[in-house]
């Protein structure tokens, strides 16, 4: 799991975000179109037994709130990233890659507690002119678009606004969760030990940012809280004066019994196949025509090539025995050419290539040529256009495709089938190193492994400890 990545989507990034910021100038998005858009971006997770039990609680907690009796509507959405949101219309959203993080029902409820605390206390009503708003729909707007970019640029709009009463708001959700909890027989301090959690996700992530020489912002739950929050712990504090039944305790054992099986990272298997992408399974690489070409293979060649509606272009991609030349050289060598214009090297998915224009003479236009090594072929690419004058528009549209060659990994091979969390109990001789060694995994999801188990950046489990796993 790489925490932070987004689902790509086929709508462009900039008119979705442009289209729900503008939005709350009219009043906002209702909860019911935004409910819609979800579903229809993000989809729901496929568990009716976990949704049941996520769905029991979040009534729970209504019913010892301020809005006891009124209707709320829960789902769990189909996403690997960490977080939770309420919007409109009282409806509460927790995504499934968060359910990974989270050690027992005491912590999920301070996290739904809180969500439903945001409704209770009125803030999302505010949402068109809040920064919550505008946090979600900055978020809502990188997942759909597949841009982290787009969602940092939405995040930094947000947390200006934040300054004027985000960080109270967040407050007094803290305070109403921490309430509910108490009132249902949970020990609220499973909120401050849930925002330990994110916090050492948060040091974690600017760790490997800085690593990677790369700059960025932590934006999930929780994120406006330092490590010791004075005013959460006095919330805590307050909370734990009301009268409550006996306690529940912290409901690990039930936790962990519907989370076995949980869907750890990206959901392979739900995602259907994009139109665009052709993949050659025999070679084990595929690529992204632009959105809307028409596609064509030739299987004794294995030419495969893409064209748009009317043909004013086309783009097509061979595989060619390599050499040991560079792949600037095997352009040169293998076209029998003296220059490309504007020629440089290139590195879709870090494999080694070069491109550039091959001027057009005796009235045709120009082509954009490019060549990919992988393993033992260089794969060539050629684009071409009807006219001149299109040349620029479509030439964008080539590289950007050349852009998406890859390798199919061994998980698509196998049939996109995902990492799923399992539970084991630790002996004398379990160490997260160990773990890490026998399941495979690199240096980043041996402290994904650490984090979700409640020991990053260091300690190891104890003897009888049931620890979490992925594995697929």
């Amino acid at each position: 799991m790489r925490v932070g990545e987004f689902p790509r989507r086929g709508r462009t990034a900039l008119a979705v975000l442009a289209l729900l910021l503008a939005a709350p100038a009219f009043g906002g998005p209702g909860g019911k179109e935004i409910h819609a858009e979800m579903l229809a971006s993000v989809g729901a997770y496929d568990d009716p037994e976990l949704t049941a039990y996520l769905e029991g609680l979040v009534g729970e907690i209504v019913s010892v709130s301020e809005m006891s009796g009124d209707a709320f509507i829960f789902t769990l959405l189909d996403s690997p990233e960490l977080n939770a949101f309420a919007t409109a219309d009282n409806y509460v959203y927790l995504n499934r890659g968060l359910l990974n993080f989270m050690a027992n029902e005491a912590q999920l409820v301070s996290v739904l507690a809180h969500e439903v605390g945001h409704i209770t206390q009125k803030h999302v009503s505010l949402m068109p002119v809040a920064a919550g708003g505008a946090s979600f729909l900055a978020w809502l707007a990188g997942a759909l678009s597949g841009s982290p970019e787009v969602y940092q640029a939405g995040m930094e709009y947000a947390n200006s606004l934040l300054k004027g009463h985000g960080r109270d708001n967040e407050l007094d959700a803290d305070e109403a969760a921490a309430r509910y909890m108490v009132r249902l027989g949970y020990d609220p301090d499973e909120m401050l030990e849930m925002l330990g959690t994110m916090k050492d996700l948060e040091t974690m992530q600017k760790e490997r940012a800085a690593q990677q020489g790369v700059r960025r912002s932590y934006h999930g739950l929780f994120a406006s809280h330092p490590r010791n929050d004075t005013r959460l712990r006095s919330a805590v504090g307050r909370a734990k004066t009301e009268d409550s039944p006996a306690t529940r305790g912290s409901g690990e054992t039930r936790y962990r019994q519907l989370t076995e099986g949980l869907v750890w990272g990206e959901n392979f298997k739900e995602k259907d196949p994009k139109p665009e992408r052709y993949s050659d399974m025999t070679l084990r690489v595929r690529f992204d025509f632009p959105d809307g070409w028409t596609q064509s293979k030739d299987d004794q060649t294995r030419l495969v090539s893409g064209e748009p509606e009317g043909g004013a272009a086309r783009l097509s991609m061979q595989p060619h025995p390599r050499t040991p030349q560079t792949a600037e050289e095997y352009l040169y060598n293998y076209l029998d050419i003296e220059h490309l214009r504007d020629g440089r090297e290139i590195s879709p998915a870090r494999l080694k290539g070069f491109t550039g224009i091959l001027p057009g003479t005796g009235g045709n236009p120009d082509r954009r040529i490019a060549v990919v090594y992988y393993k033992l072929n260089a794969y060539l690419f050629t684009g071409e256009v009807s006219r001149q004058d299109e040349f620029g528009e479509f030439d964008a549209l080539f590289l950007d495709s050349i852009d998406t060659f890859r390798p199919i990994s061994s998980r698509e091979i196998e049939g996109q089938k995902p990492q799923t969390i399992h539970y084991v109990k630790a002996t004398e001789a379990t160490t997260f190193t160990a773990l890490g060694e026998h399941l495979g995994l690199d240096e980043y999801e041996v402290q994904d492994l650490r984090l979700i188990n409640g020991y990053y950046p260091t300690g190891e489990p104890r003897p009888g400890e049931w620890i979490k796993i992925f594995r697929q």
